[in-house]
Parts: structure tokens; sequence; C-alpha cells
């Protein structure tokens, strides 16, 4: 018995234990095929947010088919305003962001969230102009549309035509009553 336990055979015989023991441990264990995203449930955050600001929120009347929503947040912007962020995973697998904010001035609000100030055309989406953005290098496109009293950011990874997908679903919610 010895002589498996010390020099070349121990080793041999140690190593031999390792690599059954891990084959073993990945032939059990159960291996997802598909894809996971998780999926967040948004409808609290925007109630919050809407208790927080003066103004009337805008949110998704019904997600975008096949659209997975993922991440949700109320954040700190400037001088105080509170900003609402709302992502998605769209149907091509790629990320859409709803972000609204009352922050002035909302030209620069605009700017922080498209990481661009250069407007690159416009699009219309349900007879309402959006301002169009690129950021190349982070391939970023990104729909504004600054209304008096909120800035309506749609932003994200996704092309064009999803972004205006996820801008057409947006509706005003009533106010709640406090």
């Amino acid at each position: 018995m010895r002589r498996f336990t010390e020099g070349f055979y121990g080793y041999a015989v140690a190593l031999f234990v390792c690599f059954g023991a891990v084959g073993l441990f990945l032939l059990i264990t159960p291996q997802s095929q598909g894809e996971h995203i998780p999926k967040l449930d948004y409808t609290i955050t925007v109630a919050n947010f809407a208790r927080t600001v003066p103004y009337q929120v805008w949110a998704p009347a019904k997600d975008p088919e096949g659209w997975i929503p993922n991440s949700n947040r109320i954040a700190k912007g400037e001088g105080k305003a509170q900003v609402l962020h709302v992502g998605y995973a769209t149907k091509a697998r790629q990320h859409a962001m709803l972000i609204q904010s009352d922050e002035k001035p909302a030209a620069g609000f605009a700017n922080r969230m498209a990481n661009s100030d250069k407007p690159t055309g416009t699009q219309d989406v349900n007879g309402q102009q959006w301002e169009r953005r690129f950021r190349e290098d982070k391939n970023q496109r990104t729909l504004i549309r600054m209304l008096p009293d909120v800035t309506l950011v749609v932003t994200g990874t996704a092309d064009w035509t999803e972004l205006g997908q996820l801008a057409a679903t947006l509706q005003q919610r009533p106010k709640p009553a406090t």
C-alpha cells in the first residue's frame, strides 16, 4: 500500500482520483442549455417614483412582445432631481432603457444619458418627433423627447426600430393620490 501513497505512484493516484471526482461532478450536475435573463417587475419602482416627483410619470403601457424587463432603479440626478431607469433585454437580445427626469437643464441631462450632444436626425414615433443621437464607439443609439415638465430618453445598443418600439409603448401614468 505504501507504494501507492508515495512518489510518482502517489501523485498519479491522487491526480486520477481528482480527475475522476471532477468528471463525476460534471456528469451529475444539471447543465443549462437555454438562456436565462432574470425578469424584474418594475411596477413598484415606477409607482414609488411617481410619488416622489411633481409631474406625471411616463411608463410602458405594455412591454413589447418578446422583451424582458431586467433592471429598474431610481437614482439621484443633478440638483436633487430624481431619475427613473427601466431596462430591457429586447427580442433581438440587445439592451434598451427608458430614462426620465425633470432635471434642469434638460439638454444637459439628455447629453449625459446619450453620452453625446450631437443630434443625428429625428424619428417619428406615434406622430411625435424624437431626436436621434448615436455614439459609435459605444454602439449606443438614443431617442430623446424633451417635454415641458420631463425629459424622456430611450437608449441602448438596440437598433432604431427596437428603440422606437419602446418609445411607442410609453404613456403618461396618472399622478397617484398622496
